[in-house]
C-alpha cells in the first residue's frame, strides 16, 4: 500500500522581505486571533506591520531567513527512510506542510492527490497538542481536502508527549550536556500560551508537564534541580508561567550553571537559535551567570525519528476515519479541545 505522511510544522520566512507576510499569516489564523474575519484580517495586517522591524532583526541574526524548512526536510528524509526500512509491507512518502509559510497545505494537497496514496497519515512536528499548532494545521488540511473533494482514508497522530522513544531522545541529549556539570539548573522551556487558552480546554500545558515528568524520571538523578518554564510571551494578556526569562534571571543570581532544554520544539528556529541562544544568554550574563548551555532540538535524533516511525506504523494514538483509538496518554476530561477525547 502507498502511504503519504504529512509532516506539519509552523514554517518561517525564506528571506527578509517575507517576514511581514509570514507574520500576517500567523496572526490571521483564527486559532491565534479568535475574531471574525472582518476584524481579524486588518488587525493581523496591523500587528504584522508593527512587529516586522523587530522580527527582521531576529532573522538577520540567522542570515536573513529561517532554517526551519531545511531542517524539516532533513527530518522528512530520515523519517521516510526509517519507515520504508521498518515496514516492508507498505511504501511511504513524506510531504511537508507549513502552517504560516511555504509549502502551504493548498499546494501540498495537490501533490498528495497526484501521488494517489491508499492512506494519508497526518503527523505533527509538535509533540504536545495545542489548538493553536497541531489543531490549526489539521483543520486547514481537512478543510482544503473537503473543498477539493479529495477523499482518502486518513489517520491522525494527535500527540505523543510521553512516547518512550521521544522521552529517550530527550534523555540522551540532556545527558550529553550535564554529564560533567555540577551546580546546574535544568530549565525545560516551552513556547507559552495565554492562560485563557488553557481555561478553554487546551491540553498543551498539561501535556508539556507530562513530557517533563517522564524525562526527569528517566534521567534517574537524585535531587535533580529542574524547572519547567515558558518563553516567547507577548502582548497584554496573562500567559502561563513561570516565564523562562524570569527563571533565567533568578538562577543566574544564584550562580547556577544554566542548561536549557527546548521541550516543545523539535526543529531549530528563531525561538531556539536567537531567543534561547542569544537573547536569553545575554540576559543570563547580565545577571551574573558564568556558565550557560543549551540542549539541541531533537531534529534527526535517531530515537525521535524512531518515535514518529513507530507511531505511524503501529497506529498508536491516532484517529482513523473519525474514530480515535485510545492513545498511550489520555488527557483528563477538562481538556475538551484535545482530539484524544473525541472517540466514543
Amino acid at each position: 500500500m502507498k502511504k503519504a505522511v504529512i509532516l506539519f510544522n509552523l514554517g518561517g520566512p525564506d528571506k527578509l522581505e517575507n517576514v511581514e507576510p509570514f507574520l500576517f499569516n500567523l496572526f490571521n489564523d483564527p486559532a491565534i486571533l479568535n475574531l471574525p474575519s472582518l476584524i481579524r484580517f486588518p488587525l493581523a495586517k496591523l500587528i504584522a506591520n508593527r512587529r516586522a522591524p523587530t522580527a527582521k532583526k531576529i532573522y538577520q541574526e540567522l542570515g536573513g531567513s529561517s532554517p526551519i524548512l531545511k531542517l524539516t526536510k532533513e527530518q522528512a528524509f530520515s523519517l521516510e527512510t526509517k519507515l520504508n526500512q521498518d515496514d516492508e509491507l507498505n511504501n511511504y512518502k513524506c510531504f511537508i506542510v507549513m502552517r504560516c509559510w511555504h509549502p502551504r497545505a493548498k499546494n501540498v494537497v495537490r501533490e498528495v492527490f497526484n501521488y494517489n496514496p491508499d492512506e494519508v497519515i497526518l503527523m505533527p512536528l509538535y509533540p504536545q497538542y495545542s489548538a493553536a499548532t497541531s489543531g490549526s494545521s489539521f483543520k486547514e488540511w481537512n478543510d482544503i481536502c473537503k473543498k477539493n473533494n479529495f477523499k482518502v482514508k486518513t489517520s491522525t497522530i494527535c500527540c505523543y508527549p510521553t512516547d518512550e522513544n521521544f522521552v529517550e531522545a530527550h534523555k540522551n541529549e540532556i545527558i550529553k550536556k550535564i554529564k560533567s556539570l555540577n551546580n546546574f539548573k535544568l530549565i525545560f522551556s516551552a513556547h507559552g500560551l495565554p492562560e485563557k487558552n488553557i481555561k478553554k480546554g487546551d491540553p498543551y500545558q498539561w501535556q508539556v508537564e507530562q513530557s517533563v515528568d517522564k524525562i526527569t524520571k528517566s534521567l534517574n538523578i537524585k535531587n535533580l534541580d529542574w524547572i519547567l518554564s515558558y518563553q516567547s510571551r507577548v502582548g497584554p494578556l496573562k500567559w502561563i508561567g513561570p516565564s523562562t526569562e524570569d527563571t533565567i534571571i533568578e538562577n543566574s543570581k544564584l550562580g547556577k550553571h544554566i542548561v536549557l532544554v527546548p521541550i516543545a520544539f523539535v526543529s531549530e528556529h528563531s525561538e531556539t537559535l536567537v531567543e534561547l541562544d542569544i537573547e536569553y544568554k545575554e540576559l543570563a550574563d547580565k545577571y551574573g551567570c558564568k556558565n550557560y548551555s543549551r540542549v539541541p532540538a531533537l531534529g534527526i535524533n535517531k530515537d525521535y525519528i524512531r518515535a514518529m516511525a513507530n507511531l505511524i506504523i503501529n497506529k498508536q494514538n491516532y484517529n482513523f476515519n473519525g474514530k480515535l483509538y485510545p492513545p498511550k496518554i489520555q488527557c483528563p476530561n477538562q481538556f475538551k479541545k484535545c482530539p484524544c477525547l473525541s472517540y466514543e
